[in-house]
């Protein structure tokens, strides 16, 4: 490991005039990278396949906002759910805090899109096109001839069309994917609001991918400047093993290499690395741990027969102290406020239902004495059908010979997908009266069946 800190003090991707550096990484191979692709298909079936997955008729995956509806793997959520929201996005974010305190930015590395669609889509692309590292730099530098303008031209129309049809599933998620592909027979000024919105997606993804590459995970990614608040000495990261690899030192013929380390400074783990990084000088801001440079190293160090690993996951304590890693108490504290969360979004998903209803008092009634002698008390009612079909209600009380009257008419007609409000009215004979106030239960049917129960208070006179 280096003596000084000097390579904190600046970006790799940046010179001294704090103008852009230009790299090629070179082609990845190895166990990881295998593994990595095989990840990266799965997501990628994932992502471009979802919108047209549907249950039931309706989609698997959709996020409504102007018809306020969201369908997620299946359950449907409403305005009304939000709490359900609010529980899932804390559990969401104790997981992130839980998952990069032990396994540091795996999901930068693995899962996250801008490295799925950068390193497994648009880089093979470009080496499919222009060649490995070496042949992208003699391109780069050669005169505009037609060899470089057909493989630029070619390439980037490849990358506009992959843009374009990312931009277009992306917005599947909002509207649906029958809907984007009726929206795509038509022309575009049928609907040009939508028009406009994919062009710009389009180029957004375009520029992120063709140009801005590495600088969306060092400079926008907010989730990369948080990681040195959330691991640790304990946090499973690529890490290089300094007590094995020091004193570096090239192999050379009828040289005595006794006292030398390990890595024989080829370089190859920053040739391959993303965002240029050397990762001999410890865990940095850059690393996305990509594995890159573990794949690469390991190919060396089975070219010199010695054993691999030298750059490999491991925690700052696994190679200060060696040792097998192990969870912290920190680790068991997310873990049981985790396990928390998540028990209660699953017990309000299972208790939700498919109806939401509230009963309140009338404002400023108390009850009222019919001509007959009965009781009567005024509530305000809500209710939101979630379904996706019409529904009819009706209502009663749970014990006695009272009645419960919906104003207007003896039921309730709830449209798919529908919040409706109404009063209610509850009549009760003087014999069921058991006090001023005291609690009743109201059961809503549906087909001859209790589908919900509503409990109140109801008031009334001393008799």
């Amino acid at each position: 490991m280096i003596e000084s800190d000097a390579f904190r003090d600046a970006l790799y991707n940046v010179d001294t005039s704090g103008r852009r550096v230009g790299f090629f990484p070179k082609r990845p191979k190895g166990r990881f990278f295998n593994a990595r692709v095989l990840v990266s298909i799965i997501l990628l079936v994932i992502f471009f396949g979802i919108p047209f997955v549907e249950v039931g008729g309706e989609p698997f995956f959709l996020l409504d906002v102007i018809g306020r509806k969201f369908t997620l793997f299946g359950f449907k959520f409403w305005p009304q759910d939000f709490f359900l929201f609010a529980v899932f996005m804390v559990s969401f974010f104790i997981f992130i805090i839980l998952f990069t305190a032990v396994l540091g930015r795996i999901w930068c590395g693995w899962a996250c899109p801008q490295t799925v669609f950068l390193e497994m889509v648009y880089r093979r692309i470009e080496f499919w096109i222009e060649g490995d590292a070496s042949k992208q730099k003699k391109l780069q530098a050669a005169a505009w001839d037609w060899e470089k303008v057909w493989k630029r031209t070619l390439k980037h129309g490849i990358f506009l069309l992959i843009a374009w049809w990312v931009s277009h599933t992306v917005i599947s998620f909002f509207i649906g994917m029958p809907t984007v592909l009726g929206y795509f027979r038509d022309s575009p000024g049928a609907h040009p609001v939508l028009f406009v919105f994919v062009l710009l997606n389009t180029g957004v993804f375009y520029f992120v991918f063709a140009h801005f590459r590495e600088q969306a995970c060092i400079y926008m990614c907010p989730y990369g400047r948080l990681q040195g608040v959330m691991i640790d000495q304990n946090t499973l990261v690529i890490s290089y093993d300094h007590k094995r690899g020091e004193p570096r030192g090239k192999l050379k013929k009828n040289l005595d290499t006794s006292g030398q380390g390990d890595c024989i400074d080829c370089k190859l783990c920053v040739a391959v690395c993303p965002t240029g990084i050397d990762i001999r000088n410890g865990t940095q801001l850059e690393c996305v741990n990509c594995t890159a440079c573990i794949d690469a190293c390991d190919e060396v160090m089975d070219k010199i027969e010695k054993p691999r690993g030298l750059v490999r996951y491991a925690s700052h304590n696994q190679i200060e102290n060696g040792g097998k890693f192990k969870f912290t108490g920190r680790t068991y504290l997310y873990i049981g406020v985790l396990t928390a969360f998540v028990g209660i979004f699953i017990a309000l998903l299972l208790s939700s239902g498919d109806l939401k209803m509230t009963l309140l008092r009338a404002p400023g009634q108390t009850y009222n004495m019919t001509p007959t002698g009965t009781v009567t008390n005024l509530y305000s009612l809500s209710v939101v059908n979630k379904s996706e079909k019409d529904r009819h209600l009706d209502f009663k009380l749970h014990e006695g010979s009272g009645k419960v009257t919906v104003l207007g008419d003896a039921h309730m007609q709830l449209p798919a997908g529908k919040a409706v409000q109404g009063d209610v009215l509850v009549e009760l004979p003087p014999d069921e009266i058991k006090g001023m106030t005291f609690d009743i239960q109201i059961d809503v049917i549906e087909e001859g069946k209790v589908v919900h129960s509503l409990s109140t208070r109801f008031n009334g006179p001393m008799f």
